[in-house]
């Protein structure tokens, strides 16, 4: 039996700028940049969930909320989720690094149709053997936002799944309400009874 050489980090490197580069399971996985809705998806929920939960604005704050975060963790994995948070009580100070060591407490993926399948399966339970305790998939094109939470190791519980105009309220960010319409460039006040 012959055992793959592990990809080397400088792969990801060297990458167009135009690429996400991950090491997943010691194989370099390319994806394109975030197309339109996504990158709308993900910004959106970046500003509402860093606005009350690291900044302190209609929420308790608490959190560092960081886009794009590439992740190294001890597997020899290279992760880079769209959204990833960490309780401040952890990471107290926020680190001058090019990358986390620090498994996050929460981390969003914007499931596209070239990423999905491995934000569902390899990173998913890469994210749970390192202690992430949060995981949430944002879905731009099914308007939709299912809430998992770690049960173990290797697995994960659905603690519900959201759709088109919910308001939601979901852990680990239950404290404030996300409104599911900003993250699909929509507002309640343009709805038709809104």
């Amino acid at each position: 039996m012959t055992s793959k050489k592990p990809v080397p980090y400088q792969a990801i490197v060297d990458l167009p700028e135009s690429k996400v580069g991950e090491i997943i399971d010691g194989e370099l996985v390319v994806s394109p940049r975030p197309a339109s809705r996504h990158a709308l998806g993900s910004s959106a929920m970046g500003v509402e969930i860093a606005g009350r939960f690291q900044m302190g604005r209609g929420g308790p704050g608490g959190w560092w909320i960081v886009d794009e975060p590439e992740l190294h963790f001890t597997s020899g994995d290279v992760l880079v989720p769209d959204l990833a948070g960490w309780r401040r009580e952890r990471m107290p100070e926020f680190p001058d690094a090019p990358f986390f060591t620090l498994a996050p407490d929460w981390v969003c993926e914007v499931l596209s149709p070239s990423t999905e399948k491995v934000d569902r399966t390899r990173k998913l339970r890469i994210y749970a053997q390192e202690g992430v305790d949060h995981v949430w998939l944002l879905n731009p094109g099914t308007r939709s936002l299912e809430t998992l939470r770690r049960e173990d190791r290797d697995k994960w519980l659905l603690l519900g799944t959201y759709c088109d105009d919910a308001l939601v309220r979901a852990e680990p960010f239950e404290a404030a309400e996300l409104d599911l319409l900003v993250l699909w460039g929509e507002s309640r006040e343009a709805k038709p009874g809104g």
